[in-house]
This record gives C-alpha cells, structure tokens and sequence, in this order.
C-alpha cells in the first residue's frame, strides 16, 4: 500500500490506509507496513482488508480490526471483511520511509533497516531520536510497549522509545 500515492487508491483504500495506530498514535497502519491489502469487490462494492500484525501475540489488533471497520463504514462499506494473515511475518523493514520519519519527530527511535541474506549488519547503538547523538544506552528491553525498548540519551539526558528491529 505504501508504494502508491493515495490519490491513486480507491476511496476504501485510503480510508483504511488513514487508520491510526493505537499504541503509536503518531503513525498510520499503512504506514507501519500492517496494512497488507485493500480489494474492493466491482460488482457488490463489499471490501477485504489484509493486515499482519507486528507480532502474533500483539494486543491492539482487536482495537486495530475495529477502527478499519469503522471507517469503512464511514466511508460507506458497512459490511468490510478484516483477514490477518501471519505469512509472511511483519518485519520493521515493511515501515515506510514516512513511517519512520514520523516515528523520528515524535522523538521514537525507528529501527534500522534489517538486511535479508548476506552479511548481517553490526548494530553498536541506537541514535537518540532528540539530538542525533550516538551516545545512548539501554535502559529495559520493554519500553510503554512489547515492541519498544526504552533508551536514555547520555548527551542530552533524554529517555526515549525505541522501535526494536525485526
């Protein structure tokens, strides 16, 4: 979904491409990568949503199902199908570029980019999202959700989130 422009999407699409996380208000489904697919059936109008969530056990998809559905019928698809699908599993590498930008600005570490194949890229720290500065450290791998680790900036003396990298 993120690859087209939302004026090249259906109505439907873009409704559902505008829900909101709920436990990263600032980023969309679509822009997180769980928004899979967006098919509107021709000849009945009755609209299939395919979403994967972060992780199997995540806790916002029934809050997640319920705001697709919401505004598909606000958009006027009342009767809107919402399949997850576990395969291929959600990696950080589905966040769009806009996704991780958004991440940035709340002041939310975004994860770096994990490479399929080849050599594995060494990770020595996480850039504070605030002040840029390499100099963070760790403070619990659980931050304000399962997904997030909580940093401290030794520079600015700043905590923040961190996306973890999948």
């Amino acid at each position: 979904m993120s690859a087209r422009s939302a004026a090249q999407r259906s109505p439907a699409a873009q409704a559902v491409a505008a829900v909101v996380d709920p436990e990263i208000r600032v980023v969309t489904i679509d822009d997180l990568g769980i928004l899979r697919s967006v098919e509107v059936d021709a000849a009945t109008g009755r609209v299939v949503v395919t979403i994967t969530p972060t992780y199997t056990g995540c806790p916002a998809m029934d809050v997640i199902r319920a705001d697709i559905r919401r505004a598909l019928a606000v958009a006027g698809h009342p009767d809107a199908e919402v399949r997850t699908v576990h395969s291929p599993a959600w990696s950080t590498d589905w966040i769009s570029d806009a996704g991780r930008a958004k991440l940035a600005a709340a002041g939310i570490a975004p994860p770096a980019p994990v490479r399929r194949g080849g050599a594995v890229p060494l990770t020595l720290g996480v850039r504070c999202p605030r002040c840029g500065s390499p100099e963070t450290e760790q403070l619990s791998r659980f931050g304000s959700t399962a997904c997030k680790a909580l940093w401290r900036c030794r520079a600015c003396a700043e905590p923040f989130d961190h996306v973890k990298a999948l």
